[in-house]
């Protein structure tokens, strides 16, 4: 079973950086067919989606946010990377990694990592 671990500051100042990052156990990133979300639920509304990179390394990234992000991996750490530029208290969320396995597969969440800005 592919588990999942989001990791973040917690608490972030507006117009700093995040870097948040998934480690994944017990499957490799690179596998043919995954595909690595990255979610958010700011607090009050709905799922938000982010991003996502695949196993050949692509990416897409939410309209609204693409100029402020970018998703990466480390294969060797078996990790995927968000992050984020210019911080607004928008940005306030829980923040999910999702793997989404296609064409069939479970699909896996993370529990999720809480991110403030606030300064």
């Amino acid at each position: 079973q592919v588990q999942l671990q989001e990791s973040g500051p917690g608490l972030v100042k507006p117009s700093q950086t995040l870097t948040l990052t998934c480690t994944v156990s017990g499957g490799s990133i690179t596998t043919s067919g995954y595909y690595w979300h990255l979610i958010r639920q700011p607090p009050g509304k709905g799922l938000e989606w982010v991003g996502r990179i695949g196993a050949p390394g692509d990416t897409v990234y939410s309209s609204s946010l693409k100029s402020r992000i970018s998703i990466s991996r480390d294969n060797d750490k078996n990790t995927v990377s968000l992050q984020m530029n210019n911080l607004k208290p928008e940005d306030t969320a829980v923040y999910y990694c999702h793997l989404d396995p296609r064409p069939a597969g479970i699909p896996e969440w993370g529990q999720g990592t809480q991110v403030t800005v606030s300064s």
